[in-house]
Formats: C-alpha cells, structure tokens, sequence
C-alpha cells in the first residue's frame, strides 16, 4: 500500500543521466543547476550504488528489472560466443527475459513511455510506446514502437541520433554532435509528454556520458593528462548546464502536484589513470602463449597466432577485464582439467590481486567470481570480473606495448572511467524539504511499483 507523500503520486517521469555522479551532480554543480536543485530541494536523493559489473549494459536493465546481471545473463555489451574464443554476440532488447517495471504497469494496464533506456533495439512491444538506444544502428532502422512513430519523430527533429563516436581526436566535431543529439532528444521527450498518453514516463540521456568520457582530462584538474588551457576546459560544466535547461523546460509540461520526478544514472564517472595491458601482462606470467611472429602495438589478440593448447587464460579489455580460463572440454583447444578449474582460478586471481601500479604502488583490485556475486549466472559468463584498482584504470585487451601500463585508452581517445556510485533521487508531490538516502541500483523497481500500489518481491526495497 501506498502512504504518505506517495498517495497524491498519479505518474513518475524518470530521467536517467547516463554516467552522473553524485560528486557533481550533488556537489560541485548543485548551486549552477537552478531546475535541477529546485526537484533536489523537495526530494529524497542520494548516492547509487550500481551492479557489477557497473556498466552501461547490463545496469539500466538491472535497475528496469530488479535482476542481477547474472540473472538477466548480460555482462557487458559484448558476449563470447560458447565454445569459441573470440566469436562474440552483441547484447540487444531481445535478450531480456525477465519483466520490466513497464511489463508489470502493462498488466495493471498502466501505459509507459520509454526513450533510449539499454538495451532497447530491436524496439519491443509494450502498452505504451518506445524509441530506441545507442545500440540502435542508424536512423535507417525501424527503431520505434509503434512503428509508425519514427515518421512523428523524422518529422519533428529530421534526422535522430542515437549515439556520437566519441572516441576521435577531432573533439570539437564530438562536443557539437553530443549538443545536437541532446537537443534533438529532449525535443521528442516534450513531444512524447504532450501527445501520447502515459502513466510511466523514462529517458535516459547517453550524452553525459559520452561527454565525460571525451572531455575528462580537460576538466579535471588532478588527471594525469590535464589540459589546462584548453578550449575545451569548460564542456563538461556547460554540458550540465545544457541539461539543466532541457530538464527545466521539459519540468514546465508536467503536473507536479500528481507526477513523482526520479533522477537516476547507471553509475558515476572518475578520471581514468591509464589502461592496463591484461593479455600482455597474462603473457609475462606465461599464462598467455603466443607463437614467434611478430606483435605489433596495438596488436589485438584474436590477429595473433595463439598457442591455444599451452595457453591457460585470455582477457577482453574494457572499464573492467573478463578473464577466461582455456578449460578442457568447454573450449576447442582447452588446457586446465575441469578438475583443476577452480585452483587454476583461484591462483589467476591472486595473481591479478598481487599487480602493482607503475610505480609500485600498491592497487585496490577487486576480483568477483560470477556464481559467487549472482543469485544465478547465466548465459555466457566470464570466469572472472576483475576491476583493475577499483576501475581506475581500464583494462586494454590489445598488446605489443613496451610496458603493460599505457598512459592512454588503446582504442581511441578516453579520458574517463566508471566508478561504483551514481545518483539517485525521488521528488514526490507535497514534499517541503529534502532528505538524504543512499540507495542501491536494485532499489529502483520496487520503489517504483510501489509508487503505483503494486506490491512485488525483489531483491532491492522501495524507499517509499
């Protein structure tokens, strides 16, 4: 049952920033961002914790579904394909299984209104409508639901974009892309508020993202890389504020005296101190074998010619490593007896514990087992889940360096990495004063249905 401020809630609008942290959005800009410190001043908000693996996908699907990664089967935005050692699959809609807040609102015959939220292409079915990620292909693609609705959308903006490439030297192209993809989209949102009919209304905003990410070292005066001159030193403030006056104008179209606000993101965001080259480091403890040849930098490991039936482990690089044991058997050319599999394991991960930084200083590395963190681990996991000094440095799955520790990302510029706390917060309708909360990611589905009177059993709590 609903109490308290809850009863006068008719609708809840979310909008999720993708990557906010609470160190900026609650801090550092709290007096810069008037529409935003005005819903914070009358809300419940807070640091979010995220899932692990504290990334884009599987993390706003966690939140939707109350599901762990290991029970929705998503780690990452690619997955190896089993029986192979470098054939991948890319996460999309279809791989959802488990119900999202907006199923459970459809069987209550509630409607919800979803824009960008990940995975959501190929767009699915739903009572209500829906227009598609990053993910998305092109604007070529049929990523509406109803279908009909990309023409609403073409008609109103041209064009729709549904992610920039980010990672490129050119970053006056990026900072004018990422500017346009946000205006186009909070565009469709007021469009979508005004002429659709909804219950439960959710966004999510790659472009925070994909600004942290391109203008980090610019911004941040203590990052390794910082520059402090240049031009592009205040994008990310003045991306804040482009949001701010989005999220100002887009406040004005709601009933704020029926209408619950959240404000959430799927993680925070730090400055990345470098990249860790793991399948070269993997090579120098003799976990790796790669045949005479020549390795290149950069080389990437499936170009190589791997001696599989020497190897004991591989890496995939990204904001955290997935560690790969070659097990007999499950592999083509396996090594380590599924007898020995968890003692091979356990030793790798030591091993990956003991790595110290380029300067011998001593790094919080964190190593998570699948089956020990996830109440079930399905689909095609990895063996391990390595965060290389708590996520301050990336991880680099290419090799060839003089050194494993790179000052820069491997795969094209990248100045930021995740970090474990995004934000949270929830204004209700008659809320005079805020209150501070710290919340985790699963938090976000029960307190929502119940926000509509629905009760269901999940793993996190609603905080209403």
């Amino acid at each position: 049952m609903k109490d308290g401020y809850a009863d006068s809630v008719k609708r809840v609008f979310v909008i999720g920033l993708d990557s906010a942290p609470p160190e900026l959005l609650f801090n550092r800009f709290f007096d810069d961002l008037p529409n935003i410190r005005r819903l914070l001043e009358k809300s419940v908000y807070g640091p979010m914790k995220s899932c692990i693996p504290a990334i884009t996908i599987p993390a706003w699907m966690v939140m939707a579904t109350g599901k762990s990664p290991g029970e929705l089967g998503l780690y990452g935005f690619r997955h190896r394909k089993k029986g192979t050692y470098n054939d991948v699959w890319i996460a999309h809609s279809l791989m959802v299984k488990e119900k999202a807040v907006w199923d459970y609102l459809g069987e209550e015959g509630r409607r919800s209104i979803l824009v960008g939220v990940p995975p959501s292409y190929p767009p699915r079915k739903l009572r209500g409508c829906m227009v598609g990620c990053f993910i998305t292909p092109d604007a070529e693609s049929d990523y509406t639901y109803p279908g009909e609705l990309k023409r609403e959308i073409e008609r109103l903006v041209g064009e729709y974009i549904f992610d920039v490439v980010f990672r490129k030297d050119e970053r006056g192209e990026v900072k004018k892309k990422i500017w346009e993809m946000t205006e186009k989209r909070f565009e469709v949102i007021r469009y979508l508020i005004e002429n659709r009919a909804w219950d439960f209304f959710k966004f999510v905003e790659i472009g925070l993202d994909r600004v942290h990410h391109a203008f980090w070292k610019y911004f941040d005066e203590t990052h390794h890389l910082h520059e402090p001159d240049s031009e592009y030193r205040d994008a990310i403030p003045d991306y804040y504020r482009l949001l701010d006056r989005e999220i100002g104008k887009t406040l004005k179209l709601l009933d704020l005296d029926e209408t619950a606000v959240m404000i959430v993101s799927d993680h925070g965001v730090k400055a990345m101190k470098g990249a860790f080259a793991i399948n070269q480091w993997l090579i120098e403890e003799g976990l790796l074998r790669v045949r005479d040849g020549e390795i290149r930098e950069g080389s990437r490991l499936e170009k190589l010619d791997v001696d599989w039936k020497n190897s004991t482990a591989w890496a995939w690089g990204g904001y955290y490593s997935r560690i790969f044991i070659n097990v007999e058997g499950r592999e083509p050319e396996g090594k380590v007896s599924s007898e020995r599999f968890h003692e091979a394991r356990d030793e790798i991960a030591d091993l990956v514990k003991s790595i110290r930084g380029p300067d011998g200083e001593k790094w919080d590395t964190k190593v998570y087992y699948p089956e020990d963190i996830y109440p079930v681990a399905r689909g095609d996991r990895p063996d391990m889940m390595v965060y290389l000094d708590n996520l301050s440095w990336r991880a680099a799955g290419t090799l060839g360096y003089e050194t494993p520790y790179l000052e820069e990302n491997d795969t094209g510029p990248d100045d930021a990495v995740h970090s474990e706390y995004g934000v949270f917060s929830l204004y209700m309708p008659g809320m005079e004063e805020s209150r501070q909360a710290v919340t985790e990611i699963y938090d976000f589905a029960p307190t929502v249905l119940r926000l509509f009177g629905i009760e269901k059993e999940f793993r996190g709590r609603s905080i209403v």
